[in-house]
């Protein structure tokens, strides 16, 4: 069978923020059914790197690719990269007021897959999407993040995630704000949407977070550059260590 490469390939990933080097130099191959883990400590680039790879516009690639299925998305938009099979749950969803969850996602999914859903079949589908990740019914009604609890509007993400069903899912910090029953609960929707046709990245600042999601490969950026990389073990070692130790030590 011939290698599809990574489904996710960054080369050498070089970005500023107003003339402000952030990332400099990251190197990442995704591939499908993988769950990579990003850690590094506050102000290391992690949110840069999720948002650039969606294409943020406020960040500028001054060197290096991104490429997504094969095709260099280096300079797609956020809504051709969405369309492709790209997702980000961000670190601190934004409401919509007036808009409520199941016409968000009737109007993401037909834009996503071409298909002109009717309201009542997008219903049924995130019905089925919400039964399974054990969310009550009248949530689908309610306007997107408008009076969610911070574990409602991660709980929302991952329900986006069901029903739209990407190919690669990027996660900026999910565990943020979380208490332990609302991290579970993400935990458990990310854990049941993993599979071998889809790719995650996960970012995160503490370990906690992969107690209940099991990292296939552990990176840790540190001053916007991938210091180490390994399995699982790698994220205990950081529990206990601190990134200190595994900052880089200063030229002599």
């Amino acid at each position: 069978m011939t290698d599809p490469g990574p489904l996710l390939a960054v080369e050498g990933l070089h970005v500023s923020v107003d003339g402000q080097p952030i990332l400099q130099g990251v190197d990442l191959a995704t591939r499908r059914g993988e769950v990579h883990a990003i850690m590094g400590p506050n102000g290391s680039g992690k949110s840069t790197l999720a948002k650039v790879l969606m294409g943020h516009p406020g960040y500028e690639v001054t060197s290096g690719t991104v490429s997504f299925k094969g095709e260099d998305i280096t300079d797609a938009d956020p809504p051709t990269r969405a369309n492709m099979g790209m997702f980000l749950a961000f670190q601190y969803p934004e409401e919509i007021p007036g808009v409520s969850v199941v016409n968000f996602l009737r109007t993401a999914l037909s834009n996503r897959t071409g298909v002109d859903y009717t309201v009542l079949e997008l219903r049924l589908r995130v019905m089925d999407a919400m039964e399974s990740l054990g969310m009550d019914a009248s949530f689908a009604d309610r306007y997107v993040n408008q009076g969610f609890s911070g574990g409602e509007r991660k709980r929302n993400e991952v329900l986006q995630m069901a029903v739209l069903e990407p190919e690669l899912a990027i996660m900026d910090e999910t565990d943020s704000g979380l208490d332990i029953d609302a991290l579970q609960v993400v935990a458990e929707g990310v854990n049941r949407l993993a599979g071998a046709e889809r790719g995650f990245v996960v970012i995160t600042h503490y370990q906690r977070l992969l107690d209940y999601i099991t990292p296939d490969h552990v990176h840790v950026l540190v001053d916007g550059r991938i210091v180490r990389s390994g399995g699982a073990e790698l994220a205990h070692r950081l529990e206990e260590e601190g990134y200190e130790a595994f900052r880089p030590a200063p030229a002599p």
